[in-house]
């Protein structure tokens, strides 16, 4: 691990605000870690001994249920704070996050967080805008889940994903991070069969355009309407 340099994170909402010296010093016990694609930053379940912030890259937050069905509960962008078990007084990692592209993280001691948020409020604001969206998506998706056709589950999903992380190209939208039908089924909790269905028909009218892990929303308006189960704009769907 490497010592952090200061102007990497000047700017970053969790640092904005602080003095130069009062930025170095909640740094002082961070250190930098790369992450290669598809490598752990940590394992469900594992002694959650670190809290992070994603200072490069894109990682995918995954859940194993009691079942052994593997769910990919959200992706974290950098700028984000993750990994803050000690915020929700858990003593272990609920999830595993992995990195979607190679990475690079800060990570602080877990003893260094009472600490820390008691100095600096900002660190105790990001933390609790990163619980409160975590309960926002959960809800949001659980409704999904219990109310919605698999059609507007997956629309709901490419949607968020090119909100949080969509890079305007020629022909639309394209989620910027490598993403494949598998991860949409898991997002979804669908198959695999039933995503590429649905994905491919899209394809064919002109709404997505996907490849080896690529997908670009050519037409994000009627993605939307179809998410919000618009009569107009309703295709015909398959069964989750």
């Amino acid at each position: 691990m490497a010592a952090v340099d200061r102007s990497l994170v000047a700017n970053l909402p969790m640092f904005a605000g602080l003095a130069p010296a009062e930025q170095e010093d909640l740094l002082h016990e961070a250190r930098s870690v790369r992450y290669p694609k598809d490598t752990a930053v940590f394992e469900q379940g594992a002694e959650a001994d670190r809290f992070f912030l994603l200072l490069h890259g894109h990682l995918r937050v995954e859940k194993t249920t009691p079942q052994g069905q593997q769910v990919i509960v959200r992706y974290v962008s950098a700028g984000e704070l993750f990994g803050v078990a000690q915020a929700m007084n858990l003593a272990c990692y609920p999830a595993t996050a992995a990195a979607a592209v190679d990475s690079i993280v800060l990570a602080w001691p877990a003893a260094s967080w009472v600490r820390l948020v008691a100095r600096y409020p900002s660190l105790a604001a990001s933390a609790l805008q990163t619980v409160g969206s975590r309960l926002q998506d959960t809800q949001a998706r659980v409704i999904e889940i219990s109310n919605e056709q698999v059609e507007q589950r997956v629309a709901h999903a490419l949607l968020r994903l090119v909100k949080q992380a969509g890079r305007k190209v020629e022909r639309g939208i394209e989620i910027d991070f490598p993403i494949s039908r598998q991860d949409i089924a898991e997002m979804t909790g669908t198959t695999l069969h039933t995503v590429s269905r649905i994905l491919s028909a899209w394809e064919g009218q002109g709404l997505v355009e996907g490849g080896r892990q690529r997908i670009v929303l050519r037409d994000p308006h009627r993605l939307h309407l179809l998410a919000e189960h618009s009569e107009e704009s309703r295709l015909r769907g398959s069964p989750p």
